[in-house]
């Protein structure tokens, strides 16, 4: 779920964004879609990049006939986004689109009867015929909500609110209105790119049709954590029994340093009916999340990992007997993560998980215990649903955004059903990707990806990018991204090598693991062995190598530009590890810096740790002799900003060529249209600078 912040606007207001949803139209008022968009030429922008239309949230109707889903397009004019809703018949493909109005409609689902379809617009829940007619508000909360989900028997509802339960200064000092502080008490005070002033608390609240509802009863009051849990949660880690008693929800219980360093969430069993909670996986110490409950209610499948603190374990497929309690990990066996999980009949579970380099889909059969791979290609698929026959499924690749599919499971193959962004990809010619196997420094074999210019011509040179991950334990499998395009990277005349080293997801968690308390070892080396093969092909120059990375990899380029025997021209971080001991210090997360790192800087007694921040990218700065660009946000607070600053500073104090670009606004990510459109061309001009 992405937590849309929109303005809290008077009733009239509110009303005025829905008076004429004009469905069916696909023009929309003023730039919106770029339907009628001709492009000047069949290779990718950045202006090209950003116009792709973005499908979130995809749900069926009870009866399987229909989908409602969102889609957001942003206008670069206006620097802002639009997010409007769409419904299709699933048996013809034939699209409607609900809204149309200068307020953001998203989250969007049916009633469990099927007779409306919901959504949140200006923090608020709201209802509308499945036509798009006669939009209705149904909440009228104080402060707006982040979510909701309704009850399957439609007598209640549970929406997410944030709640402040910390005194501000004027409260504690009511004569300095204008001070502007915090009084910070205690470790998890800021996360990803919030300051963590409130919770996300879960409210039940009983449902009329045709009444508003005004208020609900936290079931977490006066508790100091949220649910879903941050900073990713959405209504994905809610779940209603059938039975509309019991109310299944996702939280970590702790605060302050345990909860900072801490993984291990539950499930927690609210009984509406007598206000009592049980935590369903007490003594399991990892993250617990994503409940999802069998259509017939007798069993529970969940998203589980066994070590508390280790946030890339293995994320195991576990089933609990609702009538029993007895728990079950059907994964046991399968070295793979299991997420994404859907039931089918009341015996299948389906799920998506990562194997070299693609995400597939798979299903669990409980009788039998067996799981079964469904789907093979270049590809990823982001979510399934079951409906009868076949599914419903999002799928993206390195060539294309998101659109949603029909998959028949017996085969495999898929058919489109959106086409979003078919008047985009049509103008475009996307560069080849390839797939090779290279051997590393240890014998072993690693996937990388190549990713070729369009109009490619084997018979020139080209210049070419090393792609270091971040995470470090992210994917490089067929993600699409708004940033990290490999399209977009290719577009502007490089040859892509993007490898699956050591510390990433899909080959097993042996070459998962390998990564933690070893940052600096057979990872890096890994890069090298993939830029090494790369450049032994006669169309890439071997004297034009640039390397880039973000976070992690932002981590890798630091520590490459001190250790890469002058194989690169060029180097691009963006919110990069510089300095270990101080991201030790001022990250947020503290069970992630002692798993990854092995411990604290003032543990002299641990070896592990003591090796990671004696390979520190800064120690090694002396070494630098290479043009390097550092990109920073300034509300990164995973990776704070004066890591950017302090990597730029020595740069130009040792008389390297460097750039900073620094984003006031802009977090971990780089999520504005113009900021990101900017991002894009100054990227590409510094390589361009330093390559060709």
């Amino acid at each position: 779920m992405k937590k849309t912040i929109l303005p809290i606007l008077c009733i009239l207001s509110l009303m005025a964004c829905h008076e004429n949803p004009g469905a069916g139209d696909a023009s929309g008022k003023g730039y919106r879609t770029p339907a009628d968009l001709k492009l000047p030429s069949d290779v990718m922008t950045p202006e090209v990049l950003w116009a792709f239309g973005r499908i979130g949230s995809v749900r069926l109707s009870p009866d399987g006939t229909r989908a409602v889903y969102d889609v957001t397009y942003f206008n670069k004019e206006e620097n802002r986004a639009y997010t409007d809703l769409y419904v299709m018949t699933l048996n013809d493909g034939k699209t409607t689109r609900l809204t149309d109005t200068d307020c953001n409609e998203a989250e969007p689902a049916w009633t469990p009867d099927g007779k409306h379809i919901t959504y949140i617009a200006n923090g608020q829940l709201w209802e509308m015929n499945p036509d798009g007619t006669a939009p209705r508000r149904v909440t009228d909360i104080e402060g707006g909500i982040n979510g909701y989900v309704y009850a399957p028997d439609m007598s209640k509802i549970v929406y997410l609110k944030d709640v402040r339960l910390e005194p501000t200064v004027q409260d504690l000092h009511p004569d300095l209105p204008k001070a502007n502080a915090r009084i910070i008490n205690d470790q998890f005070y800021r996360h990803w790119n919030d300051w963590v002033e409130a919770y996300t608390h879960l409210f039940v609240a009983g449902y009329t049709p045709g009444r508003q509802i005004t208020a609900g009863k936290d079931i977490l009051d006066g508790e100091h954590w949220e649910s879903p849990v941050r900073p990713w949660g959405g209504t994905e880690q809610l779940a209603w029994t059938p039975d509309s008693k019991q109310l299944i929800y996702t939280c970590r219980k702790k605060t302050g340093v345990e909860y900072a360093s801490s993984t291990n969430t539950d499930l927690y069993a609210y009984h509406t009916e007598t206000g009592a909670t049980v935590n369903l996986t007490e003594g399991m110490a990892g993250y617990d999340k994503n409940p999802v409950v069998s259509p017939d209610g007798q069993h529970l499948a969940w998203e589980s990992m066994e070590r508390d603190g280790y946030e890339a374990d293995k994320i195991r497929l576990f089933v609990m007997d609702l009538r029993t309690g007895e728990k079950r990990d059907y994964s046991k066996g399968f070295d793979q993560n299991a997420e994404g999980l859907k039931w089918g009949d009341n015996q299948t579970v389906w799920f998506i998980s990562d194997r070299h380099a693609t995400d597939e889909i798979y299903s669990l059969d409980l009788v039998s215990g067996k799981i079964r791979k469904h789907t093979e290609g270049v590809h990823n698929y982001t979510s399934v649903i079951p409906n009868g026959d076949h599914l419903i499924a999002t799928k993206v690749s390195m060539s294309k955004p998101a659109e949603i599919y029909r998959v028949d499971p017996a085969t495999g193959k898929d058919t489109e059903l959106s086409f979003v962004n078919k008047h985009l990809l049509d103008q475009l010619t996307m560069g080849k990707v390839e797939k090779r196997w290279v051997k590393t420094t240890d014998g072993k074999k690693m996937l990388v990806w190549m990713i070729y210019p369009p109009h490619f011509d084997a018979s020139k040179k080209y210049p070419a990018l090393l792609y270091c991950e971040g995470g470090p334990q992210s994917t490089v499998s067929q993600f699409w991204s708004y940033r990290w395009n490999f399209q977009q990277m290719a577009a502007n005349g490089y040859i892509i090598v993007a490898p699956n080293r050591r510390g990433l997801p899909g080959f097993g968690q042996e070459w998962l693991e390998q990564i933690s308390g070893d940052y600096s070892g057979q990872n890096i080396k890994d890069y090298l062995s993939a830029i090494d093969d790369a450049k032994r092909e006669p169309y890439i120059d071997a004297d034009r190598l640039g390397c880039v990375g973000a976070s992690y990899g932002g981590y890798s380029v630091y520590y490459l530009a001190g250790h890469h025997d002058k194989r690169f021209k060029a180097f691009i971080a963006h919110c990069g590890i510089f300095d270990l001991k101080m991201q030790y210090y001022t990250t947020e997360e503290m069970w992630f810096a002692n798993w990854d790192m092995g411990g604290a800087p003032w543990d002299k007694g641990n070896k592990v740790a003591q090796r990671t921040f004696a390979n520190s990218p800064d120690l090694f700065a002396g070494k630098w002799d290479t043009p390097i660009l550092v990109i920073h946000g300034q509300k990164d607070f995973r990776i704070d900003v004066s890591q950017g600053m302090a990597a730029f500073n020595v740069a130009r104090m040792r008389g390297i060529p460097a750039q900073y670009l620094y984003f006031p606004e802009e977090c971990h990510w780089v999520t504005g249209c113009q900021d990101g459109i900017l991002w894009q061309r100054t990227f590409k001009a510094w390589l361009d600078k330093w390559l060709k």
